[in-house]
């Protein structure tokens, strides 16, 4: 059956190419809309989740009221503690305790006087331990573009636009001025080890990143983080079982006011992510629906057009005493698979295309200089499971329904009436 469909497809070449071209694109498309909203929206959960909100947090119930201004006077304290027990109840999750920061940086000239200031914020990270995650969470390695990263506590990273707006270079001292725990003025001497460039204007203008124990040293917050941040092993954010953690820490803490008293909450409980994520999902889903209504559309009506075209020949068949079940099933048939290869090689071609923008990605570093959104400089797509199969959507089951509504018009043929079509068809033709 399949062999003596695949004759009749490749005998009328005329009849079967232009459906296949139409469903080969369209289903390109499908693959690669939906591979671009996915990587361009995991790829903004990502960074927002490495940088600034984890996949969970853990902090004091003051610091989370607060957190946006950064106040390290409501750190937590015994983070070390804390952090090795999260570690030992939740062994699934990689914890990471920080500290965020604002302050002053003061670059001196060569006799030692102020030669420029700026403001800047600042990361105190675990950059030095032999185990530790959190440079390959900031690209660090990728992201450096001058000197190198620190080798102790006293070196800096510095952002590269800051760096140069200051011009400042590799080997450089600087002062940095802030608030500490306690409130009191807090300066410490740097060094910078490398300039780097995250792709991101709200980091790019103006941040520093050190080791965790110098920015407990620099704001007198021995044994003290602003945060501990908690990231699935598995590199994804899980709603359900995040939520499922908080519950259960929460639960166990002790009830009542203490607003120095640790809190966990979700990624989606922070900084309006629950209605991003929410909304940039909406708008993914909407977008890859409209696609494939549209394309769905095309498909149905050229299946329809293919179907029309061949009137002569269902009449010639059925003048020929073939029946008419048998006439619409072998349409059906060379529907699915028109459809069938059509999808094949679409989403073949789809997930090329998704490959290579998944690998080389798209440049908008210039498009979101403006931008205070945290989104990489360079977009990329991802491929996920469902691209292998959603391109067969409108690919085949509206090519298919295109020629079922087409081959409809077979059961209301008359078979009195068929000689005089055909021989209407023939004195045309002969005029």
């Amino acid at each position: 059956m399949i062999r003596f469909l695949l004759k009749g497809i490749l005998h009328d070449r005329h009849r079967s190419l232009m459906p296949l071209i139409v469903i080969t694109i369209g289903v390109a498309l499908t693959v690669l809309g939906h591979a671009w909203i996915q990587g361009v929206m995991g790829e903004a959960y990502t960074m927002s989740a490495h940088f600034a909100t984890g996949h969970l947090k853990v902090m004091t119930r003051a610091y989370a009221d607060d957190q946006g201004q950064m106040p390290v006077d409501l750190a937590l304290t015994g983070s070390s503690g804390l952090t090795e027990r999260l570690a030992a109840e939740m062994p699934e999750i990689d914890w990471a305790p920080r500290i965020r920061f604002g302050g002053l940086i003061d670059f001196p000239d060569s006799a030692g006087e102020t030669r420029a200031q700026g403001p800047v914020a600042g990361y105190a990270i675990d950059l030095l331990s032999p185990a530790t995650r959190e440079p390959g969470r900031f690209n660090l390695p990728e992201a450096l573009l001058s000197g190198r990263m620190p080798r102790d506590a006293r070196e800096a990273l510095l952002t590269h636009d800051f760096a140069e707006k200051f011009a400042v270079q590799p080997g450089d001292p600087f002062t940095f001025f802030g608030s500490t725990m306690e409130g009191s003025l807090a300066f410490y001497n740097f060094t910078v080890a490398g300039t780097v460039r995250f792709g991101s204007e709200v980091l790019d203008h103006g941040a520093f990143i050190i080791d965790l124990t110098a920015g407990q040293q620099a704001l007198a917050m021995q044994d003290a983080a602003g945060e501990i941040l908690g990231f699935f092993r598995s590199g994804y954010f899980d709603a359900r079982a995040a939520q499922r953690l908080t519950d259960r820490f929460n639960s166990s803490q002790p009830a009542g006011t203490d607003e120095f008293a640790p809190v966990m909450i979700t990624m989606r409980d922070q900084e309006g992510m629950a209605q991003l994520i929410d909304y940039t999902n909406a708008i993914g889903s909407i977008m890859v629906l409209l696609f494939v209504v549209a394309m769905s559309v095309v498909l149905w009506n050229t299946g329809l057009i293919g179907g029309l075209r061949r009137h002569g020949e269902f009449g010639v068949r059925l003048a020929l005493g073939e029946e008419k079940g048998h006439i619409y099933r072998s349409l059906i048939g060379e529907a699915l698979l028109i459809g069938l290869i059509g999808s094949v090689t679409g989403t073949l071609l789809g997930l090329g295309l998704a490959w290579y923008m998944q690998v080389v990605g798209l440049d908008i570093g210039d498009a979101m200089k403006a931008s205070t959104m945290m989104v990489p400089a360079v977009v990329r797509t991802r491929i996920s499971a469902t691209d292998f199969w959603i391109g067969f959507l409108p690919g085949l089951l509206s090519m298919t329904l295109g020629n079922a509504l087409s081959g409809l018009r077979i059961y209301r043929r008359d078979t009195a009436h068929l000689f005089k079509e055909l021989e209407s068809c023939n004195v045309i033709s002969s005029a």
